[in-house]
């Protein structure tokens, strides 16, 4: 296992390229070969070759309530390539947690944090020192199409990523990529520096159909709840300077991210999040919950915090969720809150659509903040 500080990463993953995408030309070529492929394919990908099967697998069975056809595997691929510009660039240097569902969201679902499988070349990888084992754990990286591919073929219906990256870069001081080594090793390396702070915001209201304590299923009286739980969140935000950018979550809640440039630890940005979020716990104290305990929250929207750790990670913009309707996590812009609906946003209609789509955190990068300026101005 490489220990070297130069490069925590093998093979391809010491490549020091940006984001690879695909282009217009190869997206239409791979759509219209998949839509013809037979159940068992090879697929070229920028110049590796992607074998696919089981094409006509159902992921996500037919959703009547949405007049909504199954969803196959052939249908996860061909939304994949369709949104590959949009969804690679924030998989890119992310360590990955992934969710599996290899015989469709009805079967078991298996949730996977370390490559322990057989992987192809394309393949990028990390090793994190893992402090619990002390030693180091091998995590994926998705930082190319065939990647992609590969891994919707493997059943993975979900992408998660870590907060930080691998790779440093010029809005960070920092320059240790040697997180592999020890436990102090980690904690002095980029790996440490979260690209953002981040709020997910999570409706207790109950549609009345479940069974509790079980969370909540999508409702129209709970998003409501939450979105108007945003917009005190953002209203806060705006008032400390701090520029923020939101998503739905895919499920029943949003997650609002503050962007900044990664100066400081995981340990101080967790600790500004609580900050801000008992700030407005004060403000809406009969609305919002910061309890972890499930039956404290009914009624409530509880704001998350505490997700700001190294380890966790966060459903990436474009990234379907394993739930009936095969929804898509979506970035949008905060004008357009009031119209928005999780449901609105599903990996049949992205497929068809995706010429016309955009990328509202397109800009995260370029609106970091420098976060300690931020507070000293608001003392």
């Amino acid at each position: 296992m490489p220990r070297s500080v130069k490069s925590n990463r093998v093979g391809p993953a010491e490549s020091t390229k940006p984001a690879s995408t695909p282009s217009a030309r190869e997206r239409s070529r791979l759509l219209a070969e998949l839509g013809a492929a037979p159940e068992n394919v090879t697929l070229e990908v920028a110049g590796e070759a992607v074998t696919v099967t089981h094409l006509d697998r159902v992921y996500w069975p037919a959703e009547p309530s949405l007049h909504q056809a199954a969803v196959t595997k052939r249908d996860l691929l061909s939304y994949l390539v369709a949104v590959a510009p949009l969804i690679l660039p924030h998989t890119m240097d992310r360590p990955l947690t992934i969710f599996r569902w290899p015989t469709g969201i009805h079967g078991r679902r298996v949730l996977q944090k370390h490559g322990d499988m057989t992987l192809p070349s394309f393949v990028e990888r990390t090793y994190i020192f893992s402090e619990a084992k002390g030693h180091a754990d091998q995590y994926l990286l998705c930082n190319n199409l065939p990647t992609l591919l590969w891994l919707a073929h493997m059943a993975v219906l979900e992408f998660h990523v870590w907060h930080s990256r691998v790779r440093a870069g010029p809005d960070t001081p920092i320059t240790s990529t040697d997180f592999a080594s020890s436990t102090r090793d980690l904690q002095q390396s980029i790996i440490e520096y979260p690209d953002y702070i981040l709020f997910d915001l999570d409706p207790f209201l109950y549609a009345g159909t479940e069974t509790r304590p079980k969370q909540p299923e999508l409702n129209a009286p709970a998003f409501a709840m939450v979105k108007d739980i945003a917009r005190s969140l953002k209203a806060l935000l705006d008032g400390m300077s701090l520029v923020s950018r939101v998503k739905t979550s895919g499920k029943t809640g949003l997650h609002v991210v503050v962007p900044i440039r990664r100066t400081v630890p995981y340990a101080v940005a967790r600790e500004l999040a609580r900050l801000i979020a008992s700030h407005l716990l004060r403000q809406h104290p009969r609305e919002i919950t910061l309890q972890w305990t499930v039956e404290k929250r009914v009624g409530k929207v509880f704001v998350d915090a505490n997700m700001n750790v190294r380890g966790k990670s966060i459903t990436a913009p474009f990234s379907p969720r394993g739930i009936a309707g095969a929804p898509v996590s979506m970035p949008f812009d905060w004008r357009e809150l009031d119209a928005i609906y999780p449901l609105d946003f599903r990996v049949p209609a992205f497929t068809a659509s995706s010429r016309k789509l955009r990328d509202v955190w397109a800009d995260l990068e370029a609106r970091k903040q420098a976060i300690e300026q931020a507070l000293a101005a608001n003392g």
